[in-house]
């Protein structure tokens, strides 16, 4: 896959959810690639381990701690209390925070909406929904003091278009899209903050796996693919605002 070419403003900070795997994991690469310095959070250590080395491996400083792009953040999203003190720690630790990606998330159970289970149900609203509204509280000022702040929630075809079984993900997603865009209009339009929704579509990840055990990833957008796309909703030119951008198709090559 040939280099990025867009850069960020020098001293970039960028805050990426969901980073010790898929599409985290590969949009933290690619914003590292195009120059800002990526605070990887997620509740698996190895994971956020393993996208770390990444990172340095491909900019030379495996061997120099001091010199890497990335800082690990694990931490369990649904824990509120610990959510609430991300900006004010982001802001001690860095003074700025210039760009948030929020891919984390949770598949919750596929089953009929009559079946939910009460406390499956509360652990998809809790990451899908209650974490992006913390995250959107805890990290707003620092993103409106930013000269261009840029802030990408993934999102999910089912928010919008329902299918048996998926109410769990619909619900919980179509409650974080409401909430991203009404934190959208309610910015002033002279503020330089670009606040969007992105749906992937499938992608080959583990969430997909989980949801669909036999199907066959080989044909389906990789992550890395998928966070080129995004890339450019991060960069000082981006002037979309409130918008819901849906992934162009990815033609894997035989």
């Amino acid at each position: 896959m040939p280099p990025l070419v867009r850069r960020l403003p020098e001293g970039s900070v960028a805050l990426v959810t969901g980073a010790s795997r898929g599409i985290g994991r590969a949009m933290a690469c690619a914003l590292a690639e195009a120059g800002a310095h990526c605070i990887l959070v997620a509740r698996t250590v190895g994971g956020l381990e393993r996208t770390d080395d990444l990172i340095a491996a491909r900019h030379g400083d495996a061997g120099d701690r001091t010199a890497r792009r990335a800082t690990l953040l694990p931490m369990d999203l649904t824990d509120g209390a610990a959510l609430d003190l991300l900006g004010p720690s982001v802001m001690a630790r860095f003074g700025r925070l210039d760009i948030l990606v929020h891919c984390a998330a949770t598949l919750g159970v596929l089953t009929p909406v009559t079946h939910m289970d009460v406390a499956a149900w509360q652990d998809c609203l809790a990451l899908n929904t209650t974490a992006a509204w913390r995250l959107i509280r805890t990290t707003a000022p620092l993103l409106e003091e930013a000269a261009h702040g840029r802030a990408v929630f993934l999102t999910d075809a089912h928010a919008c278009v329902p299918a048996p079984f998926w109410g769990m993900v619909a619900a919980s997603r179509a409650a974080q899209d409401a909430l991203v865009r009404t934190w959208a209009c309610e910015i002033p339009a002279t503020s330089g903050l670009r606040v969007n929704l992105f749906d992937p579509g499938i992608v080959a990840t583990r969430m997909r796996r989980q949801a669909m055990p036999g199907g066959d990833p080989a044909p389906l957008p990789r992550p890395e693919q998928v966070a080129r796309q995004i890339v450019p909703l991060c960069l000082p030119g981006e002037m979309r605002h409130g918008q819901r951008i849906v992934a162009m198709p990815v033609v894997q090559q035989g």
